[in-house]
């Protein structure tokens, strides 16, 4: 039996978000189909509808923008059946570029609240595991040939707590990314590689981590807008002060996801130094460029 690691990332455009976060969600191969179908159903059951066939997916920084929860707000709190009729009516308007009404926008808002909780949800009865590796997002790629050539350490520490649950288990464990760009993905399937071949740990791990990732369109992999969303919450919504993580903070999401995600994240033990460490799924990384610290 194996694990599928879905990855994805979040504000590795430097805009807006407060760190640049890697990761996702692990499932087990016999959770992997019940798990899908039960976010099908839960799509409709919220939406109404597919939000495939609106050209739309079920990414963190649409369902939890911070105008879902404006309108979410702005009136009574609507029944299903009126919530998935308004819903449609949104989804319609936006594809003919007219005005939803005041109504479609509070349904909108309160679906995708309600899709988003319903995702950790499933996440939490499929006894999925989180993983994300976060870095500030002013961190500066330096000019060498270390940092092209690479696996950077946030996306080893990432790869070290995906290891240390399947050595747990004993099984295999596969990575399955969302396709970004071909360049991007290329360099970084070259990375990975060199890490597994050339480096002692690397050549250990890959005795459970299939080294070569599978790349997958999100718009098409249910599992991938779900690791989207967590590591979403993640970046706006899970802090540990105490390991350095203490960027601002969006309230909205911390509340409303923290616990799912403290509940979520895996949490094991490695050796390091002759002595045991707790090591937890999240992990934050000052400087992914310089050389490893053992107490991160």
């Amino acid at each position: 039996m194996s694990w599928l690691l879905f990855l994805d990332e979040s504000g590795h455009d430097h805009l807006t978000t407060p760190y640049e976060v890697r990761g996702g969600v692990a499932l087990h191969v016999t959770e992997l189909w019940h798990f899908v179908q039960s976010v099908q159903r839960l799509e409709l059951a919220v939406f109404g509808t597919a939000l495939s066939q609106f050209r739309a997916e079920l990414k963190g920084s649409k369902l939890l923008d911070k105008d879902r929860f404006k309108w979410a707000a702005q009136g009574r709190q609507m029944s299903d059946e009126e919530r998935r009729k308004h819903c449609r009516g949104f989804l319609t308007k936006g594809l003919e570029k007219k005005p939803p009404s005041r109504a479609e926008f509070t349904a909108y808002g309160q679906a995708c609240l309600e899709m988003a909780t319903g995702m950790f949800e499933l996440l939490v009865n499929h006894k999925a595991r989180l993983f994300a590796s976060a870095i500030p997002c002013n961190v500066v790629k330096p000019e060498t040939f270390e940092a092209e050539e690479f696996l950077r350490k946030d996306l080893v520490f990432l790869l070290e707590r995906y290891f240390s649950l399947l050595e747990q288990e004993k099984e295999y464990g596969l990575l399955v990314m969302d396709e970004v760009e071909k360049t991007a993905d290329r360099r970084f399937v070259r990375q990975l590689e060199a890490y597994f071949r050339k480096s002692q740990t690397g050549r250990y791990r890959s005795t459970w981590i299939v080294p070569t990732p599978f790349f997958v369109s999100s718009d098409m992999a249910y599992p991938v807008q779900v690791a989207d969303l967590a590591i979403y919450c993640v970046n706006w919504g899970f802090r540990v002060p105490t390991r350095g993580m203490n960027a601002v903070v969006r309230r909205e999401i911390a509340d409303r996801f923290g616990r799912w995600l403290a509940r979520l994240q895996f949490q094991g033990q490695a050796y390091k130094g002759g002595s045991v460490h707790d090591l937890y799924g999240i992990v934050f990384v000052p400087d992914p460029y310089s050389a490893r610290q053992d107490n991160e």
